[in-house]
Parts: structure tokens; C-alpha cells; sequence
């Protein structure tokens, strides 16, 4: 029977990322890191139209340059010089800057496809090993860890297990951990859109009485959509023809972009907040979307869980010599726990409050934008929580 001191459930961007922040100090440790994941990576990165993308923050990208992986990532890698968040048939608007922020972009645009391979291509063989593709189908608890039952009727037991295998984790179920839902009777159309103007490295933020949109830059003067609507109504925008669904999205986004004169394929996404009523066991824990799920409005969502990972990968490796110590992983989770806290808070919030029609809220939200602009330290806070710097006191200082 294989032994390893950490099994990471799901080898997508947050498990690969972990086994990552992990790998310089598990080596120096003895320690032996599993992928499970039911996807294999490809072997080579193709560029698609319609790639998948991921907005990045600057905090992100401090991460990741202490991985030793920014640079691989920043070769497709679109900066957010701009974000200029607007109120659809209202007068507030407000416009952060990068420059005004002392950053050279306020976050990035990546295909999730790129990140991945940068991730991949990153990870220690001699440290981390893969099973791929494989599924875990049961866990059974142990005195000293867990023991994983596969999908190819192997058997794997683990120190340290960690759940990273999505927002509809089967195994946080078999596992009686609880989640708090929050549903926004929404849904998510993402797409990928190309405007006959060049975008410059802006980003935009328009709150609609029927929902927020997001359009953000990505390279070949392309650019990731994500319009939130109702979930009949999404599903409508959806079945539409190119040029009804362009000719929909123009009169909601407007001109700022020139003609919008081309869409990739259409994805839905029903939208809920979910947070798992337990992240840390004994030998456990969830990460990721399988510990907090949020709305993609306001893209704090990948930020968050890296900033999970950080916290995680410093308290394993300053612990005990075996990973899976409760009072080790009890103490990430304090660590991290105003952090989620705020950043949860935060997205849900201004997910609420822009995607109202209620006249007294429209009102109140468009005198907020107003204020932004004319009161310069709430517009550096928002700007740092954008940037994914505000909730954490050790960058608060970095930017």
C-alpha cells in the first residue's frame, strides 16, 4: 500500500498551486506530495479563441513571483492598467488607475490553460508525483491520516489530506462537511468577445438594473466577458444567434470599445455563494472552491484560495515534522479567517447591492461611486481590495 505525507484531491490550478508553494520545503523535509486529479494536463500549450481565463490580482502576481513562476506566467499574461466601474443609465462612475496606485498593473488577465501549464511545468518530480487520471472514491479516516480508495482500485493512505476538488465536491459530502449556500438566483454567461477597438489594458465593471457585467483584457486584443443575468433570461442570451447576442450586449456595455464584432462560444453557470461550515479536520482540509465558492463579479474568487494556499504552505512547513497536526492546520485557518471573512463580505456585497433595482439602493450606490472619486482614501481601499492587498496586513506595505 503507497504511503505519501500529502495527498492533494484535485490537481487543477489551487491543488497545483499548493503542491508548489509546498515543494522547495517538502523536499528539504523528506516529505513525498500526490496529485489525484481526472484530467490529465496537456502536454503543450494551445491557444484557443475560446480559452477560459482567470483575473489575477497584484496580489497574486507577489505570490507567485516568490514560487519562483511569475516570469513563466507573464509571457500571456494581459495587464489591468485601468478599471473603470460604471452605473448603466446613472451619472456615477469611477476609474482606478494603475499608475495612481504605484503598481504596474492593478491584476492580470491569464487563460487558465497557460496558468496551468506554468504550474505544471513548475512542480519537482522528485517531490510531487502524479496519478492521473484517477478519482478518489472514498476516504476513510486513520488514527495517523486517511486512506484514499481510487477509481482504479488502488489504495493510497496520506498524513495530510487536502479537498481541492471543486465547488461540488462529492467527497466534502461523504465527509459530512456541511456548506451555507446562498443562492443568487443568477447565472453566469463568460465568453470571449473582440472589440473593433484596441482595450489598452482596461477592464470594466457596468452594473446593469438586470445584473453586473465584466468586461476584462486579455491578449490579441480579445476580451473575457462575464454578464450576470437571471437564470431564464441568461439562458435566452445564450441560445441567441451572434449577431442578436452582440447587438444585446452592445446596448448593455455601450460604445467605450468601438462595435463589438465577434463572440467565442457561450458557457452558463448557475451562481451561488457557498462556504463549507468546516475547513480543518485532524489530517483534513478543504481548499478552494470546495471551502468558498463566490460570484465572479468581482474576481476575488482564485485570489482568495492563493492566499489560502500562501497561509497553508507556511504553517505545514513551519509545524511539525509530519503534516496534519490539528493545531497546526487550526491555526492556518485563524490566519486566514478575517481574511475570508472580509473578502467573502466584500464580493457579496457589492454583488447585492449592483445587482439591485430598487431605486433607494441604485440611488445610494450611484452617490458611492461618486464619493470614490471624490474622496481619495476610500478609493485607495477600494483599489487595495481589487488588488487583493487590502485584507492582509503582511501586503499591506507592498504595493
Amino acid at each position: 500500500m503507497n504511503r505519501v505525507n500529502l495527498a492533494i484531491i484535485g490537481g487543477g490550478l489551487v491543488g497545483a498551486s499548493l503542491a508548489l508553494a509546498l515543494q522547495a520545503g517538502a523536499k528539504a523535509r523528506g516529505w513525498k506530495i500526490l496529485l489525484i486529479e481526472p484530467f490529465a494536463p496537456g502536454d503543450s500549450f494551445q491557444p484557443s479563441y475560446d480559452a477560459r481565463s482567470s483575473a489575477l490580482s497584484f496580489g497574486t502576481r507577489q505570490i507567485y513571483e516568490r514560487l519562483g513562476l511569475w516570469q513563466a506566467i507573464s509571457r500571456r499574461a494581459e495587464p489591468i492598467r485601468q478599471i473603470q466601474v460604471s452605473d448603466r443609465g446613472r451619472f456615477g462612475a469611477t476609474r482606478l488607475d494603475a499608475l495612481q496606485e504605484g503598481v504596474p498593473a492593478l491584476g492580470y488577465v491569464v487563460e487558465n490553460a497557460w496558468l496551468g501549464q506554468c504550474l505544471w511545468q513548475g512542480l519537482d518530480a522528485e517531490v510531487v508525483s502524479w496519478r492521473c487520471p484517477a478519482e478518489v472514491t472514498a476516504m476513510q479516516v486513520l488514527e495517523d491520516g486517511y486512506r484514499l480508495s481510487l477509481n482504479d482500485e488502488t489504495v493510497v493512505e496520506c498524513d495530510l489530506a487536502v479537498l481541492a476538488d471543486g465547488g461540488r465536491s462529492g467527497l466534502r459530502e461523504q465527509l459530512g462537511i456541511h456548506v451555507r449556500q446562498r443562492p443568487y438566483n443568477q447565472s453566469a454567461l463568460i465568453a470571449n468577445i473582440t472589440p473593433s477597438e484596441a482595450h489598452c489594458g482596461q477592464a470594466f465593471e457596468r452594473f446593469t438594473d438586470d445584473g453586473p457585467m465584466a468586461l476584462l483584457p486579455l491578449p490579441e486584443n480579445r476580451c473575457a466577458l462575464v454578464w450576470t443575468r437571471v437564470g431564464m433570461d441568461a439562458k435566452r442570451l445564450a441560445a441567441l444567434d451572434e449577431r442578436s447576442f452582440l447587438s444585446e450586449l452592445q446596448d448593455a456595455f455601450g460604445y467605450r470599445l468601438g462595435a463589438l464584432r465577434q463572440v467565442g462560444a457561450r458557457h452558463l453557470y448557475p451562481l451561488t455563494l457557498v462556504e463549507a461550515q468546516e475547513q480543518v479536520r485532524p489530517h483534513l482540509v478543504v481548499l478552494g472552491n470546495a471551502a468558498h465558492s463566490l460570484h465572479p463579479i468581482a474576481g476575488q474568487g482564485f485570489n482568495l484560495s492563493l492566499r489560502d494556499v500562501q497561509s497553508l504552505a507556511d504553517a505545514l512547513l513551519t509545524g511539525p515534522e509530519r503534516p496534519g497536526d490539528f493545531a497546526t492546520l487550526q491555526a492556518y485557518l485563524e490566519r486566514q479567517r478575517l481574511d475570508q471573512e472580509l473578502t467573502v463580505g466584500f464580493s457579496d456585497q457589492v454583488t447585492r447591492l449592483f445587482g439591485t433595482s430598487q431605486p433607494l439602493l441604485a440611488t445610494g450606490r450611484n452617490l458611492g461611486l461618486l464619493g470614490l472619486d471624490l474622496l481619495p482614501p476610500a478609493k485607495r481601499w477600494f483599489a487595495r481590495q481589487a488588488m487583493g492587498l487590502g485584507t492582509r496586513p503582511d501586503l499591506q506595505g507592498k504595493a
